[in-house]
């Protein structure tokens, strides 16, 4: 029942989405910064540890993110690792996308995102180009191709690297495939994203984020939001240590909770807590005291 009512909710929004005269194309081409109106703490100062909330995470995803610790950032293999496409939208960030056009039809045969974030470069393949083989090499970025619909792009993306659903250690993995609906209204872009993930979701992951164009901006080298360069950040710790939390020992898993006032089941995650029917089953949980300060 849960998954249909999913699928109805996805198939709903798709045809609003679609709803337009098939002939009509809507440029997206320009400077976009992010809009952070929404998701704020994920996608600023970073989401706190135990926060699984809204992401149907199965237990394998579970277990791989109660056993993050923040600080493998500081291994100099991970200070400069790139989002992947269906994160990088989310975070910090300024899309340059352009138009690539044939110069004897004048057909668009691609749209290129530039993302000032790690400096990726995306294509959107629209020439009808088939997606590689599986055992094809993956990317950050992963392999796109789109088509418009009516004034809508849709996308579709394979051969992603592993990366993650959210940045404190909720896993995304090399199987994941992502759906995009990029639409304009105005001076907004909005991206609709729909994520799925056999090896640690059990439903698809839905998120959207709108990009506000720049109309001031000028022409000139595009600069980067952050060229990065690995670090000895740790002096003197065993190169070959990876921080981490065994299975049941990281003790920070209930803060979220507990500071929010907030029961420790729902922000476990699951796709049961995403739906309005599992509010009920939260009015009879308990609610975990807060730890109390240490006597002077």
């Amino acid at each position: 029942m849960l998954r249909s009512a999913f699928t109805f909710s996805a198939a709903f929004v798709t045809m609003c989405l679609l709803a337009t005269p098939a002939v009509a194309q809507s440029s997206i081409s320009g400077d976009w910064q992010g809009t952070f109106h929404e998701d704020q703490p994920e996608r600023g100062p970073g989401p706190e540890l135990g926060d699984y909330l809204g992401v149907p995470l199965n237990e394998a995803g579970r277990l791989y993110a109660d056993s993050w610790d923040a600080s493998r950032l500081t291994l100099p293999e991970h200070q400069c690792r790139a989002h992947v496409s269906p994160y990088i939208y989310r975070g910090p960030i300024r899309v340059k996308i352009t138009e690539e056009i044939d110069p004897g039809t004048q057909t668009v045969t691609a749209i290129r995102h530039f993302l000032g974030t790690y400096a990726q470069e995306r294509m959107i393949w629209l020439d009808g180009r088939p997606h590689p083989p599986e055992e094809a090499p993956h990317t950050w970025m992963g392999f796109s191709t789109g088509q418009w619909q009516g004034n809508v792009l849709r996308v579709e993306t394979t051969h992603l690297k592993q990366g993650w659903h959210r940045r404190n250690g909720i896993p995304m993995s090399a199987q994941t495939k992502m759906t995009e609906y990029f639409f304009r209204h105005g001076n907004t872009l909005t991206q609709m994203s729909i994520t799925e993930d056999p090896v640690f979701l059990t439903e698809p992951l839905v998120k959207t984020t709108n990009l506000t164009l720049d109309v001031n901006s000028q022409p000139g080298p595009y600069q980067a939001w952050l060229f990065c360069q690995a670090d000895d950040e740790v002096p003197g710790r065993d190169p070959a240590y990876v921080p981490h939390h065994l299975p049941g020992k990281n003790p920070y898993l209930t803060e979220f909770a507990t500071m929010h006032g907030l029961p420790v089941e729902p922000t476990r995650g699951g796709a049961e807590t995403m739906y309005p029917e599992y509010m009920a089953k939260v009015k009879t949980m308990a609610i975990p005291a807060p730890k109390s300060s240490s006597s002077r």
